[in-house]
């Protein structure tokens, strides 16, 4: 299946990502409401992308693209419905092309309770580097995931080279 994915400058689309978000796990069992889920979807550096047909929104992705972890994908969201369709993927094969684009390393956190979302993740070449315990709350740990192209070093070469 081909999705179209596009940025989303919106202040209310951006405002129906947050209410998506804040009705699914992993942000329901995080304790993450609606506002916190709102404050999610903006900041200077972030970019927001989604998936739709036609006014229905099926998914989205949002990347934080600036400080020591550019090519960071913040959160991924896919509504209930769209749940492996294979957009999750494409979503996350969509961020990667963007992130590649200007850095050699893409880097998320997945909540360790999601196992389904990690078992994704692994597939999609993406590398355990390590665990944040009680990182957004008590109790719940957050798994710190890597997928790389390379090293800085060799990644700036190459631009420079370009």
């Amino acid at each position: 299946m081909k999705f179209e994915i596009e940025p989303t400058f919106d202040e209310k689309m951006r405002d129906r990502c947050a209410v998506m978000m804040s009705q699914s796990d992993p942000w329901i069992t995080l304790n993450r409401g609606l506002e916190a889920c709102q404050e999610a979807m903006r900041g200077e550096y972030k970019e927001v992308y989604i998936c739709r047909e036609g006014e229905q929104l099926c998914g989205f992705i949002v990347l934080q693209m600036a400080g020591v972890f550019k090519g960071y994908i913040q959160s991924i969201c896919v509504s209930p419905e769209m749940r492996d369709s294979g957009l999750g993927s494409a979503l996350i094969q969509f961020a990667e092309e963007r992130i590649f684009s200007i850095s050699p390393n893409v880097f998320m956190l997945v909540s360790a309770f999601n196992e389904k979302a990690f078992r994704l993740y692994a597939r999609l070449g993406y590398e355990k580097i390590g665990t944040l315990k009680n990182f957004v709350i008590d109790g719940y740990d957050e798994i710190l995931l890597r997928k790389t192209i390379g090293s800085l070093k060799n990644f700036s070469a190459k631009i420079r080279n370009s």
